[in-house]
């Protein structure tokens, strides 16, 4: 049973059905096919339902799912017993054989197409090629083949009245699609007209509807010739042969009471045109046949006007089954294995897939459903047997005690229809050579007689009260799948072979090669002939033997395909319920230990999760006891045997309730792990980074030791180092070992500076700082004499009297240092200017008169001053501004020590230094190229 559905779907295996009754089993299968279900499985056989429409369960995916997997691993399928059909072909070196089968319209060819896809996609990739190659040739050769040997019923356009193999039934001649769907010019070049009607031979289904375009349906199988390897050559020479059948139905004759002469010859020259032969040598062959005396001498006989329509008859009917089967050889030629060897390739192992017509029940069962029917009983009798040899043999192999199963051998009815010299074919053989004139009621008079006390057979003469039959017309036979009425009406013309050996010679010597091809056995003479040809009953039953020894021969898997909705009832036909019934008649189910373990464990608390015990078959055991099965089960040495299903449904329904608390475990564990995982994995993460960014910042230093190993015996200390970029988190600290590094760049460059000068230093730094760059000369590369005013050098007339003034006032205002003197001219708001002269202590600022010994015109406090603002030309242009807003506007002079001399940065660098080290507030200075401004700073 597959293990994938659920009991809603209906028992997926029908050995599991609780009773086996046709009840029970057509509502099982109505269930499955309403819930989309269309495969179901009796043991290892699978019963198909046509769905007449398109399903998604022939993909890709699903083949997947399928490749390698046990039959009952996953839902019935195709592709479940076409996996396990090419297992055993590659595993166990076996040939192995599909068989479908089913009634028409039933899905029996599209099955065919999907199990041969199955296998061309799982086949290795170096044999694949060949596998899809030998796939499209097929699948490319249905449409041909359905076109020329099937017929039409009423669900579907494409019954498969072809064997694959060989052809013994082709009862009418198709030429209708040919008709319909050739073109015009086609059709006149080949003496043809477009209407089924004109013909003979399709007149009667001339006014049958078509679902398919005749005209689309044409160009698909011309184009599937043409893919196969079909020359054009041989296509144009398979329109002439059903010209020729189609010209042939429509040849009349006429007697004249002593001789039968042929009504207008323009249809036997268009005859001979297109069978490349002589108009004469057709004539002759319709009109008389040749026969050989006794004595070897060679006469022409005529025939009656009704032999001449039977040999007509049978002359395009040999025409047609000649083309078929020349079609169905070349076909078969495509798909043979070329150069192949045994030595490199291994033993030659095949698979079969066996498209079969299934059982026939008409209003008029003729010849045709005698044969098909009695195929059927054959391969049913071959099928029992097989299912019965590979339950005993697996009862065998396990050890299970094989107990006799009661069912229906059919081999009574097999011997009816084909025992030597008893059978029906028998009888139909011996009426056929009989010389006179035997008819069909006589052949069923002899049958009557030869087979009254056969169970199985019965006719209205032996039933005279059963008035479902017609005296000398039915009888019937009691088939495995029901009883069958046939009409013996033309049961002795369609059996006997009426072609005449003037046909054969016909076509043997046509100027076509492929009507040549077709008919060897024209090249003997009439005297060559001895011996009768086989008739048309015994050369099926030899065919269907043949296949019957090649199947018993190979290890056999079966699809039955069945209609839907259908008044008859394919299940009897196909023989369904006997194969349950020998099926069920040992245990309902079989599985080995440990998959039957891995499904039920959970449901004992001895094996779940796993189990302690010495075997898988003690723990089978344990829970068979569990459950209280011991009586409804055997041991084998692989595999555990349960008898009746409901043990199995008993674990089905306790597993069932289990699940969705298992699930629900898995889902806490798997959660949980998952959640662990990733607590592991970020740990892991946050761990490598940590590593990554020490890793990242001890690079960095090593990269900086590195560069400033040496900077203590550089000249300028290292200044020129580049320093490497640093990593995002040492950003901040690089900035200060930067500041650090410039710091101690500074302290090596101060240190060598004498003590004299470091005041003139911290003045030009403090100038620099302020005058942030913008003014271009402020005198940095000069010795900065502060004090001019008492520089002989600078002042050389009145320094003197300077030096005087500044100790008086020194004396008086006790300042300690003089922080700038010079000459300057004071501009007032009136925009008048006058000679000055300032000095600038570290405690008061003074404008001084120089003409008048330098006397004092003004004194301000040096912390009442609160900025000063100079421009950024080239001028001299001072402005002390002073919290009273009394500010000072002033133009320095340059002295006689240098007459290009710019003080201001001189004047700036003192004030901003003295104010940094004593007032201990930012100094700012800020610089306008023609406005003076100012900001509270200082």
């Amino acid at each position: 049973m597959a293990e994938l559905e659920g009991l809603e779907f209906g028992k997926s295996d029908f050995v599991l059905l609780d009773e086996v009754t046709m009840e029970q089993f057509m509502d099982n299968l109505k269930l499955r096919f309403e819930k989309g279900r269309i495969y179901t499985y009796i043991g290892e056989v699978v019963v198909s339902v046509n769905p007449y429409r398109q399903m998604d369960i022939y993909g890709r995916d699903t083949i997947d799912a399928y490749r390698g997997r046990e039959l009952y691993e996953n839902p019935p399928h195709l592709y479940a017993v076409s996996d396990a059909a090419y297992k055993a072909m590659k595993r166990r070196a076996k040939d192995t054989c599909i068989v479908i089968s089913g009634e028409s319209g039933a899905g029996k060819t599209e099955a065919s197409k999907y199990i041969m896809q199955y296998i061309a996609a799982i086949t290795n990739p170096s044999q694949r090629a060949e596998v899809e190659s030998v796939k499209n040739v097929l699948l490319k050769s249905n449409c041909v083949l359905e076109a020329f040997g099937n017929a039409k019923t009423n669900r579907n356009d494409n019954s498969s009245r072809f064997g694959h193999i060989n052809n013994y039934l082709l009862e009418k001649v198709r030429g209708g699609g040919l008709l319909r769907g050739g073109s015009d010019e086609l059709l006149e070049s080949f003496h043809l007209q477009n209407d089924p009607s004109v013909y003979a031979y399709t007149k009667e289904g001339a006014a049958t509807t078509t679902s398919n375009n005749d005209r689309s349906s044409h160009k698909a199988v011309m184009s599937a010739l043409d893919v196969i390897g079909f020359t054009q050559e041989e296509i144009n020479s398979i329109y002439q042969i059903l010209a020729t059948i189609l010209l042939l139905g429509n040849v009349q004759f006429e007697s004249d009471g002593e001789s039968v002469q042929i009504v207008g010859l323009e249809t036997v020259n268009h005859i001979a045109e297109l069978t490349a032969t002589d108009p004469e040598s057709v004539s002759k062959s319709l009109l008389y046949r040749t026969v050989a005396t006794g004595g070897g001498e060679v006469i022409e006989k005529g025939h009656t006007e009704q032999q001449a329509c039977f040999g007509r008859d049978a002359f395009a009917k040999a025409l047609y089954e000649r083309l078929f089967g020349w079609i169905v050889g070349r076909i078969n030629s495509v798909i043979e294995v070329k150069d192949y060897n045994p030595v490199l390739h291994g033993k030659n192992t095949v698979i079969g897939v066996l498209d079969i017509y299934g059982f026939e029940i008409f209003d008029n069962n003729s010849f045709e459903q005698f044969c098909i029917n009695y195929c059927n009983e054959k391969l049913q009798q071959l099928f029992i047997e097989l299912i019965l040899r590979q339950e005993q043999g697996e009862y065998n192999r396990e050890g299970i005690t094989w107990q006799h199963i009661d069912y229906f051998n059919n081999q009574i009815i097999v011997d009816l229809v084909e025992q030597p010299h008893k059978g029906i074919i028998s009888i139909l053989d011996e009426a056929c050579l009989t010389v006179g004139n035997v008819t069909d009621t006589v052949c069923l008079d002899s049958m009557d007689t030869k087979l009254a006390q056969h169970p199985h057979y019965t006719s209205r003469k032996l039933s005279p009260t059963d008035k479902t039959m017609d005296f000398q017309k039915h009888f019937r036979i009691r088939h495995y799948a029901g009883d069958v009425t046939y009409s013996v009406e033309g049961f002795l013309d369609k059996n006997k072979d009426l072609l005449f050996q003037d046909f054969k010679r016909l076509m043997y010597n046509s100027a076509n090669p492929v009507l040549k091809e077709m008919w060897p056995d024209g090249q003997l003479s009439i005297t060559e002939v001895t011996k009768r040809p086989l008739t048309a009953a015994t050369l099926f039953k030899n065919s269907i033997v043949a296949l019957v020894d090649k199947l018993a021969c190979k290890e056999p898997y079966y699809v039955r395909c069945i209609k839907p909705n259908e008044m008859k009832s394919p299940v009897a036909y196909l023989g369904l319920l006997e194969n349950v019934m020998v099926r069920r008649a040992g245990f309902a189910y079989r599985q080995h230990y440990a998959r039957f373990l891995q499904r039920y464990k959970m449901t004992c608390e001895y094996t779940w999760p796993n189990h302690l015990m010495a075997s898988d078959r003690e723990a089978v055991e344990a829970i068979v006891t569990q459950h209280g099965f011991q009586d409804d089960v055997a041991y084998g040495h692989t595999k555990l045997f349960v008898r009746t299903p409901r043990s199995l449904y008993t674990l089905e329904q306790e597993r069932a309730a289990l699940i969705p608390i298992l699930v629900l475990f898995l889902q806490k564990v798997w959660r949980g792990a998952l959640a662990r995982m990733r607590c592991r994995r970020m740990r892991a993460i946050y761990a490598i980074m940590g590593c990554y960014k020490r890793y990242k910042v001890k690079a960095h230093f090593w990269e900086v030791e590195r560069r400033f190993a040496n900077v203590r015996t550089m000249a300028d200390y290292g200044k020129t180092v580049e320093w490497p970029t640093p990593p995002a988190a040492l950003s901040q600290f690089h900035n200060n070992t930067v500041m650090l590094h410039r710091r101690w760049w500074a302290r090596q460059i101060v240190k060598n500076i004498p003590p004299s000068d470091m005041l003139e230093v911290r003045a030009k730094v403090a100038a620099l700082t302020a005058l942030s760059g913008e003014r271009k000369d402020w005198g940095f590369s000069r010795p900065w004499e502060r004090d001019y005013l008492a520089n002989v050098r600078d002042c050389p007339q009145t320094s003197s009297g300077f030096i005087r003034v500044s100790k008086e006032l020194r004396n008086k205002d006790e300042y300690s240092q003089v922080l700038f003197s010079g000459f300057c001219r004071k501009v007032n708001r009136f925009n008048k200017s006058t000679d000055r002269s300032l000095l600038v202590t570290d405690k008061y600022v003074y404008k001084l008169e120089p003409k008048k010994q330098y006397k004092v015109l003004k004194r301000l406090p040096l912390d009442t001053f609160t900025g000063v603002s100079v421009t950024s030309g080239v001028d001299q242009m001072v402005a002390l501004h002073t919290s009273s807003q009394d500010d000072v506007l002033l133009c320095l002079q340059r002295g006689q020590l240098c007459p290009n001399q710019d003080r201001v940065g001189e004047l700036v660098g003192s004030l901003v230094d003295h104010f940094t080290r004593s007032v201990q507030t930012t100094t700012r200075c800020f610089l306008t190229g023609s406005k003076l401004f100012s900001e509270e700073g200082f």
